[in-house]
């Protein structure tokens, strides 16, 4: 079985193994692909795992000897799904690896805003602490979680568990959800109620016609300029400007994310200039642990494919 990895740095830099994957063929990795050599890497291939290089359907023209498609993520937008299967072509993806990984990096964000450590850290470094007449140095606002109102747009895998922390540090929850019922402690709300109400609004819907710039002018008007606005999810769920102009004139208090509209960021993206705007360079996904869960699990769906048995088959 020749297998090759198209973009395989950012799941595996060096620090892991690709030695599992190995047992099962003739494996080639490949840090990176640019989109005019994914013909040519691929052209052998029968197993192909991808991260973020397109395979669409010109691409797939191209390799007859294409069998299979791993994504090595959990979001497959990067295939297009009905070439893949009008040509039998088997795609997978590698669901839930880094929920918790992701709420983490949520609540990292969320305590970077509201108790600063950070700063704080540097402020000491700068030897304010050092010259303080008092014992305790404080220039910011410290706002406490418990008991705020935490917002939630979409409970899958990631939004439920990300409710359940929030839960746990006191917050009262409430949700915008396809679901019908919700878990004890979560409220079921319309967008409105939800945008209204909530002093922290994170979001975890996929991303979809409906869903592209949900966070845009008009619903920033709605919600409360104290509010701190959470993206781990898609990038373009919000609209950079709207919300770039929303923190420069006060409308909104701070902004956190981890994914981005392009990514990388343009320099002159305008979040990249306000000052409470936190933003992380897509890294929530890729924990040590999470990485590790992503490699096993792309490594079983690639052998239950040989086997004849697929797994996680989109």
């Amino acid at each position: 079985m020749n297998i090759v990895i198209l973009d395989g740095y950012t799941a595996n830099p060096g620090d892991l193994s690709w030695n599992e994957l190995e047992k099962l063929g003739d494996v080639t990795v490949y840090e990176r692909t640019a989109p005019e050599e994914t013909v040519a890497r691929a052209a052998d291939a029968e197993v192909v795992l991808t991260n973020k290089v397109l395979l669409t359907s010109e691409v797939m023209a191209q390799l007859p000897k294409l069998k299979y498609i791993g994504v090595l993520a959990t979001g497959y937008n990067v295939v297009d799904i009905q070439a893949a299967h009008e040509r039998g072509i088997v795609v997978t993806n590698v669901p839930a690896y880094s929920t918790e990984s992701v709420a983490q990096m949520v609540f990292a964000h969320l305590l970077t805003v509201t108790n600063r450590t950070e700063h704080y850290a540097q402020q000491n470094r700068e030897g304010k602490w050092s010259r303080s007449k008092d014992f305790s140095y404080i220039d910011t606002l410290l706002p406490e979680i418990a008991g705020k109102t935490f917002g939630i747009v979409g409970l899958g895998n990631i939004g439920m568990r990300v409710a359940q922390i929030a839960l746990a540090f006191g917050m009262k929850v409430k949700a915008l959800s396809s679901k019908e019922v919700l878990p004890d402690g979560i409220e079921k709300v319309t967008l409105d109620e939800l945008l209204a109400t909530s002093d922290v609004l994170s979001l975890h819907c996929p991303l979809t016609d409906n869903t592209r710039h949900l966070i845009n002018k008009e619903s920033i008007q709605k919600m409360k300029s104290s509010a701190i606005l959470i993206n781990t999810g898609r990038g373009p769920l919000i609209d950079d400007d709207a919300v770039a102009n929303a923190l420069a004139e006060g409308r909104l208090y701070a902004f956190c994310a981890d994914v981005m509209t392009v990514e990388p960021p343009a320099a002159d993206n305008p979040l990249l200039k306000q000052p409470n705007a936190y933003i992380t360079p897509h890294i929530a996904w890729a924990s040590t642990e999470a990485r590790v869960r992503l490699i096993q699990i792309a490594t079983d769906n690639v052998r239950g494919f040989i086997n004849g048995s697929p797994q996680n088959v989109i």
